[in-house]
């Protein structure tokens, strides 16, 4: 059985990386990861006075991972990072980032889950939206490239426009804020078959060629897993933090922990867990039902040591707020649901701001 993107990120964490007294990952020196069909494919950049260093990276780093179960086949490419001359000890510049190409953006949350279909771009959603509401600018990335829903979720009528100097400009939607998908600029019929370096390329034009302007805060829908689009953004983009999203299933609770396990080694702090589609209640007799079983959320938080940060109730307005292009925030903001999130809005808000 091939090896997962984690277990390949797991095992580079042993290497050190050469200029510095981090391994690979924590240095940032790890650029793309491609594994597929027992295949695995790595881009490294390495700070490397002499071509011999890039080198033996290159083939510590081939022979670690030749060693792992699963896999057929390395490929490892080293890109020298060229260290400044210096009469002190040898001080690695930092690895670039994306920063600079939104210097109004003042904070940058990441919306993420383990698996599909718990729910996470309902909650970016309507977490952008009630941000929004309590006097915030806000910015809305759909960065799940593969499966862009933010499009029509946000209920976006126009598209995205360019200017003459090659900018874009975001749409704005209702409650003020600007979104930006991918799903504005391809066939919803058509998939996206793209590997590493061309997602890369799509992600750092949508952080850094649109025109967001001043945001208080920019919430990025990532895809669901630990894949290239959530590795590639935590080490280009400073995170404020990361809010995962499961079910209160322990088949998705499992893969909520591997979600906040890449974010603690990609040292972005994990700002807490929410539980959506946490419960039923119905509209008739006021019966509560626990659809997906009941306090998994609470007791993966206790048991990972991070903040419970809500339930969200399971309730089909939310699905048709969506498919309508009327989040529930919007729609319905008095409902249990529209409250859920508002609170989670403002939880989030505090939490941040405090820490600023």
């Amino acid at each position: 059985m091939a090896p997962t993107q984690q277990q390949v990120l797991e095992k580079l964490h042993a290497i050190a990386a050469p200029g510095t007294s981090a391994n690979l990952v924590e240095a940032g020196a790890v650029r793309q990861l491609d594994v597929e069909g027992g295949t695995v494919r790595l881009l490294l950049a390495v700070q490397a006075a002499q071509p011999s260093v890039a080198e033996e990276v290159r083939a510590t780093v081939e022979s670690a991972l030749a060693k792992m179960d699963g896999v057929l086949a390395v490929e490892v490419r080293v890109q020298p990072l060229l260290a400044t001359m210096q009469t002190g000890p040898a001080t690695p510049e930092p690895p670039p980032t994306w920063a600079d190409k939104i210097p109004d953006v003042r904070h940058v949350i990441a919306v993420a889950s383990g698996k599909g279909g718990v729910g996470k771009s309902t909650v970016s959603a309507n977490l952008a939206l009630a941000a929004a509401a309590l006097g915030k600018k806000v910015g809305l990335l759909d960065a799940d490239i593969y499966g862009p829903s933010q499009q029509i979720m946000m209920g976006a009528a126009a598209e995205p426009v360019g200017d003459a100097e090659g900018k874009i400009h975001p749409v704005e939607v209702s409650g003020d804020v600007k979104v930006m998908s991918f799903g504005f600029l391809v066939d919803p019929d058509q998939p996206v078959i793209w590997r590493g370096p061309l997602l890369q390329k799509a992600l750092e034009q949508f952080v850094g060629d649109v025109l967001w302007g001043e945001l208080d805060y920019m919430i990025v829908d990532l895809p669901p897993g630990t894949g290239d689009v959530a590795l590639t953004l935590c080490q280009n983009v400073p995170m404020a933090g990361a809010v995962i999203v499961t079910t209160p299933q322990d088949v998705a609770l499992i893969d909520a922990r591997k979600s906040l396990h890449m974010f603690r080694k990609l040292e972005v702090p994990v700002l807490g867990i929410v539980e959506n589609m946490a419960f039923y209640t119905c509209p008739e007799c006021g019966h509560v039902d626990h659809v997906f079983g009941s306090g998994g959320g609470q007791r993966t938080a206790d048991e990972l040591g991070i903040p419970f940060l809500g339930s969200i109730p399971l309730d089909p307005a939310i699905v048709a707020g969506g498919d309508a292009g009327r989040p529930v925030v919007l729609d319905r903001p008095d409902s249990p649901a529209g409250q859920a999130f508002t609170e989670l809005a403002a939880s989030l808000v505090a939490h941040i701001e405090e820490k600023r």
